[in-house]
């Protein structure tokens, strides 16, 4: 391979579809949809990334129907969010970029007090953070989840995006599906790895159905979750291998970690404790005080963090590309990546700090990221995300906690979408 094929801030095809460069702002909550439906402050959000020279920006977390929710103000994928979803797909082609809708089932993670029925998993189940009971799904569920997933895609390609993001980690519905804690159903979706695998696979499928051509189709996998008995990476292995078989995914993201459990084993670094000890209802404070650093778990930041489960992934892929994400904050980060053998770079954090960092690295290649991983930003998924080390957003008129939870927040990944 020449050395311009690895270079990561060169232009590269994904599916159909060719992107400036390997840089993928990866889906991080915003919060910028109270309605459900794109603001314009959306749009100058996603527009930011564009002018910073990432290669595509994913929209986070559009959830395929009202009671996949797991936040207030996401946005549903229906025929009511297409005018906002054209504007903003227009806007980030004016910018140069590409555009990826995050689509997604919360499951597990969905809560009742938001969606106003009980949640579902593949078996009950109990959350071990908020303490919700969830219902097994039925059969004539799951096919209409499948569904719900083409529709939501048919949304995505008449809005103008470029590629979905298939939320298939941090035990939402369909990551659920491939925990062997989870799931314990005796059907054909339970048992071993392959038919844990099915769920994903089918929706996998008939998304490329809907599909065909017309724009690429990345699926957002667990390497492992972090959750004892649950998600490993020597059976997520065999699920990239069926989802690379099947030859319906251009690109499969790794990522690690839960919405459910310890959710610090997707970030490392900083565990906010008291930050998040003051969005929560007075009386909730003190517990969160003294135990939210063990229900979040403590990891230690280091850079590229997920690359030695990812490598793993490497030499099994024959059809899909992968993408790298975690700990990347420089360019050097990015030519690492791209010579373990990944195709494309996701960052989240990195660019909530700067959104020009991809413009800053293309100018001047010792660019180091000023994120301090100081995980502040994890409480914002309460109201706007933002990075609180910018003095705009932290005392903007519409910053702050604008959604307070009611409880201890089980869903903190989806700042990581």
């Amino acid at each position: 391979m020449s050395a311009e094929a690895h270079d990561p801030l060169l232009p590269a095809r994904l599916g159909p579809v060719t992107l400036r460069n390997r840089v993928i702002k990866a889906a991080t909550s915003e919060g910028r949809s109270p309605d459900g439906l794109v603001t314009d402050d959306l749009i100058d959000f996603h527009l930011s990334f564009a002018e910073g020279g990432v290669g595509m920006t994913t929209v986070a977390y559009c959830c395929v129907s009202p009671e996949g929710a797991s936040a207030p103000g996401q946005i549903v994928m229906s025929q009511a969010a297409l005018p906002g979803l054209r504007r903003l797909a227009d806007a980030v082609h004016g910018a140069g970029a590409a555009i990826s809708a995050q689509l997604g089932h919360a499951g597990v993670v969905a809560p009742k007090k938001l969606t106003g029925v009980t949640a579902v998993a593949p078996s009950r189940f109990v959350n071990p953070t908020s303490f919700a009971y969830c219902r097994a799904i039925t059969l004539a569920e799951i096919a209409t989840v499948i569904d719900q997933f083409a529709a939501a895609t048919q949304v995505a390609i008449d809005a103008g995006f470029d590629a979905v993001e298939l939320h298939f980690g941090h035990l939402y519905l369909p990551s659920s599906f491939l925990s062997p804690l989870i799931n314990r159903r005796k059907d054909r979706y339970g048992g071993n790895i392959d038919n844990r695998s099915r769920l994903v696979r089918e929706i996998a499928q008939r998304v490329r159905e809907v599909v065909g051509n017309q724009i690429a189709v990345i699926a957002k996998l667990d390497m492992d979750d972090g959750l004892p008995g649950s998600i490993w990476i020597d059976e997520a292995l065999r699920t990239a291998q069926l989802l690379d078989a099947d030859g319906h995914l251009d690109a499969i993201e790794l990522t690690q970690g839960s919405s459910v459990f310890k959710p610090m084993y997707l970030f490392r670094g900083d565990v906010p404790v008291k930050e998040f000890a003051t969005v929560m209802p007075p009386a909730m404070r003190p517990a969160v005080r003294l135990m939210g650093k063990r229900a979040m778990g403590s990891y230690p930041y280091e850079d590229l963090y997920m690359l030695p489960a990812a490598r793993q992934f490497v030499p099994v892929m024959t059809n899909t590309k992968l993408v790298l994400l975690g700990g990347i904050t420089n360019r050097g980060h990015l030519e690492t990546a791209a010579a373990e053998g990944f195709d494309y770079m996701a960052m989240g954090r990195a660019l909530l700090r700067e959104p020009d960092l991809v413009n800053k690295m293309i100018a001047d290649s010792s660019v180091r990221s000023r994120c301090t991983h100081n995980n502040k930003c994890m409480v914002t998924v309460f109201g706007r995300t933002h990075c609180v080390l910018d003095p705009e957003q932290r005392y903007g008129a519409v910053a702050g906690p604008v959604n307070p939870p009611a409880e201890l927040p089980q869903p903190v990944a989806r700042l990581h979408g």
